[in-house]
């Protein structure tokens, strides 16, 4: 049973979470508030917001795809944000455990769910971040190429073969040494100026890209149109549940592997609220970028025929025919999208990491790096295949995730409400808003997730056997 915290005194903002320490967890904590609300928003915001956004809003008809995205983050995400804030810090244990904490044994299977999700994502999310890598480098050691048949060729290059394993190697290599740190020496040092500079290097592009001739084209032709018969689609409905749960990290065991070394003080729902809004901002910030150049160089057939084109083909091949300038650019944009991809894969690879160390009691170090080998190798069909990864991201980082948040949403709305009430109430939050975040985790959060897994499952079947 879950002690009331409103008598107690509130710990200071470093002092480690005292669920955790009870039960035998090493005496890590986040710095500051401000400190966990940007290692979550540097969780939240990754590659899916400049990768994935563009070519799902291409493909949802514009407007109708943004609408019903937004509406899915706000009604149904933060709820379960709030509610994988609470079940990391009430309990103080890993994704593996905490479901077992609140709602006993028959829970495991969710820790297991928030596992593979985590794994299954990092898996092939460390070859996306290997295309960025090499992309990055080739933009700063050579001339981007000149027309779309040698933009092609070039991601042909990068994204097979000898190459996107060495840049997979390398990124999970690198996402290893952050989270082998520890959280205030590894992730809290990364993302305290990796979120912030994110944000700078896409607000001066968004900036930039406005002036480009034909951006407003850009934003009418893709973000402003309007297309009423997607809000029906079910391609348009799984992308927009994939985009919202992908892009917020609902679901995957990040977000409560973070909170497990929260201080009881925070404001929970106030720093979900930020973290939605700071991952939202960037998926439209992102998209003022991605649209213009789209429409200013005639690239609109490659963004909505591919995942990968606006990322690694359309944005190179435009932004060479503006020369030097445009070099410089695409520097920029893959520098803020490899800062964006790091501050994702360490929380990613932090789920397994706490998890091995709070169920077997191992080091960090070693837990870390025995992690980094098995979740390379797991990854290398991926950085071999194309359609592999294609086939990965849409089991793991939509239907895997999509229903862990629905079994989120069931075991804090209604297995252990007491638990959220309890834990909101020791930070003083409302009633009134703790009564809104239980009906909304009891009564829109499930049937709508619900309703979106299935017509998820089905459009996703009909895709690979039609």
């Amino acid at each position: 049973m879950v002690r009331p915290r409103s008598s107690q005194p509130a710990p200071s903002p470093s002092a480690p979470n005292p669920a955790a320490v009870e039960r035998g967890r090493p005496p890590e904590s986040w710095g500051s508030a401000l400190s966990f609300v940007l290692a979550a928003a540097g969780s939240a915001v990754g590659l899916g917001n400049l990768w994935g956004f563009a070519y799902r809003a291409s493909q949802g008809g514009g407007a109708a795809f943004v609408l019903l995205y937004v509406l899915i983050v706000a009604l149904v995400c933060l709820p379960v944000l709030v509610a994988e804030m609470v079940l990391g810090r009430s309990t103080g244990h890993s994704p593996l455990l905490a479901p077992i904490t609140a709602g006993g044994r028959r829970w495991a299977p969710l820790g297991w769910l928030f596992l593979a999700a985590a794994v299954g994502i990092l898996a092939y999310y460390a070859v996306l971040m290997g295309w960025t890598g090499l992309s990055l480098v080739e933009a700063l050691l050579r001339e981007l190429p000149a027309d779309m048949a040698a933009a092609e060729a070039h991601f042909v290059g990068i994204s097979n073969g000898g190459p996107a394993v060495l840049g997979q190697v390398l990124s999970m290599g690198l996402t290893g040494l952050v989270v082998a740190a520890g959280i205030r020496r590894g992730i809290e040092r990364l993302t305290s100026w990796g979120v912030p500079l994110l944000f700078v290097l896409l607000l001066a592009l968004a900036i930039w890209a406005s002036f480009l001739p034909g951006a407003q084209e850009g934003y009418q032709g893709f973000l402003l149109r309007w297309d009423p018969s997607k809000l029906i689609d079910p391609t348009t409905i799984r992308n927009a549940f994939t985009q919202a749960f992908f892009s917020i990290g609902a679901g995957i065991g990040c977000i409560l592997a973070y909170a497990a070394y929260l201080d009881q003080s925070s404001a929970l729902p106030r720093e979900a609220v930020s973290v939605v809004g700071l991952d939202t901002a960037v998926g439209l910030m992102a998209g003022c970028v991605t649209f213009p150049v789209v429409a200013s160089f005639g690239l609109g057939d490659v963004v909505s025929g591919s995942t990968v084109g606006a990322l690694f083909i359309a944005l190179p091949t435009g932004l060479a025919s503006l020369g030097g300038a445009g070099r410089l650019v695409a520097v920029l944009f893959f520098a803020l999208a490899y800062i964006a991809a790091i501050t994702s894969s360490v929380s990613l690879l932090e789920v397994p990491v706490s998890s091995l160390i709070d169920r077997l009691g191992w080091s960090r170090r070693r837990t870390t790096w025995l992690c980094v080998l098995a979740i390379t190798l797991l990854g290398l069909p991926a950085a071999l295949n194309v359609t592999v990864l294609e086939r990965m991201d849409a089991l793991f980082g939509g239907v895997l995730l999509i229903a862990a948040g629905l079994a989120m949403a069931v075991l804090l709305g209604w297995v252990a409400p007491q638990r959220l009430q309890s834990d909101l109430a020791g930070c003083d939050s409302s009633p009134r808003l703790q009564r809104l975040l239980l009906f909304g985790l009891r009564w829109v959060s499930p049937l709508a997730i619900a309703v979106g897994l299935t017509v998820s499952i089905a459009d996703l079947l009909h895709s690979w056997t039609g």
